[in-house]
């Protein structure tokens, strides 16, 4: 009998696209099932922190547009370190340490606009931004697979994308002026761009020990997608 390989780090592991094909799909399996289980902890943290009446404090602390910012760097920052993990030998427990804080941190920048949609712009409008973003993300992530395309090409422009956001954001802070709703419109069509990429990093990229390293860059797009399909949803809502 053949004697099985076991990887010491994950530098020992190949990428994924070479892999056989039965590590191939254990390892989507596995970044699916961690997407859909830091999707359940993220709801969970949000129910956690209603019912304890966090979110209100959190909202009233937050009323600036400041909080755009937050959501957008935090986003940038775990696309830069999800990067880096995925052409490095980090520790699959480091790399749980960093989709838990990541969570976490989305949970927390999230309260504000939950908040608000779940106040005033009627109970319907959370569960559809959900809907919603479920079922672009599923669209695009078929895409994906079926074309088996590369979209790391996307990478540089939609970089350059976040940037010019960063900029908007904070002339519209500083000289008070709203961005409106084809900037939000735009920026669902930036996440997208994200699920693209994120998603063909999945099949091309990563190697088959970073499951987690990919299912972290998976949910930071799809948080994205979700914050900006909701405050569309708000915005045509108060329009009523």
């Amino acid at each position: 009998m053949s004697e099985v390989y076991q990887p010491s780090y994950l530098g020992d592991f190949p990428i994924a696209a070479d892999a056989p094909a039965v590590a191939r799909l254990g390892f989507i399996r596995k970044t699916y099932t961690h997407l859909a289980g830091a999707v359940g902890a993220f709801v969970l943290l949000e129910a956690i922190l209603f019912r304890l009446g966090v979110a209100e404090e959190f909202a009233l602390s937050m009323t600036g547009g400041w909080q755009w910012l937050l959501v957008l760097g935090a986003f940038m920052v775990v696309s830069w370190i999800a990067n880096r993990w995925a052409r490095s030998d980090t520790s699959v427990g480091l790399q749980y340490i960093g989709l838990g804080i990541y969570v976490v941190a989305e949970g927390l920048i999230f309260l504000p606009l939950l908040y608000i949609a779940a106040h005033f712009a009627g109970k319907d409008v959370i569960p559809t931004a959900g809907l919603l973003t479920l079922l672009i993300f599923c669209g695009l992530t078929a895409v994906v697979f079926t074309t088996k395309k590369d979209f790391s090409f996307l990478l540089p422009a939609l970089w350059i994308a976040g940037l010019a956001v960063f900029g908007l954001v904070i002339a519209g802070l500083v000289f008070g002026f709203s961005l409106g709703i084809f900037f939000t419109v735009a920026m669902i069509a930036v996440a997208g761009g994200w699920i693209l990429y994120d998603t063909s990093q999945v099949l091309h990229h990563y190697r088959v020990g970073q499951h987690v390293a990919a299912s972290l860059a998976l949910f930071s797009s799809l948080a994205l997608l979700f914050w900006y399909i909701l405050q569309l949803l708000m915005s045509l809502s108060s329009r009523d």
